[in-house]
């Protein structure tokens, strides 16, 4: 290994590398009625167990971003393989933005309102507690209201560029 490189060719060699970890596939929701928005996330990870606390970086870019200093909630929506067309949605494919991210899936409230997709793998249901703000991205802290577990069979993982299934028999020893 060289660790020799070029100051300018460190954004896309860490870009590069960051496509080696994989990541779960969670559309984190925003916003209620027809304000309502969200997007695809592979950077969500628990903070804390007690206070239940989540940790989630959203790009201040977003078309959604403004919606999480409106409402200060979010959802956590990890996805099945299954909902792959919903992450494509929630991505912005072909331009889909705000409330016709929504077409897929049953949408269901808890607590704070966030909209919550009724057969995710998990669902966890946020208010806002801090938000961080660090170059391009905000790191959004919250409290976790409501937990909702689904199917825990499969999940969708993002690695190496690509959208794949995690099945659970397949880790078996």
């Amino acid at each position: 290994m060289q660790f020799d490189q070029d100051v300018n060719a460190l954004p896309d060699l860490y870009k590069r590398a960051m496509r080696s970890f994989a990541g779960n596939v969670s559309v984190i929701t925003v916003g209620r009625g027809e304000d309502r928005s969200g997007l695809v996330a592979t950077s969500t990870v628990s903070l804390s167990v007690d206070p239940a606390m989540m940790l989630v970086c959203v790009n201040r870019g977003a078309s959604s971003w403004p919606l999480f200093e409106r409402y200060r909630h979010f959802g956590v929506n990890s996805l099945t393989p299954d909902q792959q067309a919903i992450a494509e949605r929630f991505s912005g494919r072909g331009g889909v933005k705000g409330q016709d991210r929504y077409a897929l899936g049953r949408w269901t409230t808890a607590v704070t309102g966030a909209p919550l997709l009724e057969d995710a793998a998990v669902s966890i249901d946020c208010s806002i507690e801090d938000m961080i703000e660090r170059e391009t991205h905000s790191i959004l802290i919250g409290r976790v209201r409501a937990v909702e577990i689904g199917d825990p069979s499969a999940a969708l993982v993002y690695w190496q560029g690509s959208y794949r299934p995690l099945l659970a028999e397949s880790l078996s020893v």
